[in-house]
């Protein structure tokens, strides 16, 4: 290809990249908007949780699910908009801000900075220690031991 085609190519991709990019802060957009009405019909129709959540968890699904960094201010409105009680909070922005520090120091969540210059939380996979049975460690660790070096036998005189 000549290097015309290769600057053709990448103008196309770029003006992909940024109508695809459009298209999902629509979407974005669009699902908040469902999302606080979801969360208003189900409290009009008397649908309640059947599981008390509390903050720190309902944080959690809330960041989960974001799939992009958020501010706290972003948890509390996403918080409020699925029918999360923050009544019994006095201030429930600092309640938020209190549990997304607390995940982060337990390193479930990561602070990011913006191009404000603000900073917003990002859910991070959390890698978990699994526990094996002593028989399914015995086994784990008998695949995978180096071979005793073969012994000598003495002769006998």
């Amino acid at each position: 290809m000549a290097p015309e085609q290769y600057r053709q190519a990448l103008d196309a991709a770029i003006r992909e990249y940024e109508t695809l990019g459009a298209q999902r802060r629509e979407i974005d957009e669009r699902l908040t908007q469902l999302t606080q009405v979801i969360g208003n019909l189900n409290r009009l129709c008397g649908f309640v949780s059947t599981v008390p959540w509390g903050l720190t968890d309902a944080c959690r699904v809330v960041l989960k699910n974001a799939g992009k960094p958020m501010t706290p201010t972003d948890v509390r409105d996403r918080l409020e908009s699925i029918g999360f009680d923050l009544a019994k909070y006095s201030n429930s922005l600092a309640a938020v801000h209190t549990v997304l520090k607390r995940l982060n120091e337990a390193k479930e969540v990561l602070f990011v900075e913006q191009p404000t210059g603000r900073f917003a939380c990002e859910w991070r996979q959390s890698v978990r220690p699994v526990l094996l049975s002593e028989s399914a460690l015995a086994a784990h660790l008998a695949a995978h031991a180096e071979p005793e070096p073969a012994r000598r036998r003495r002769r006998k005189r």
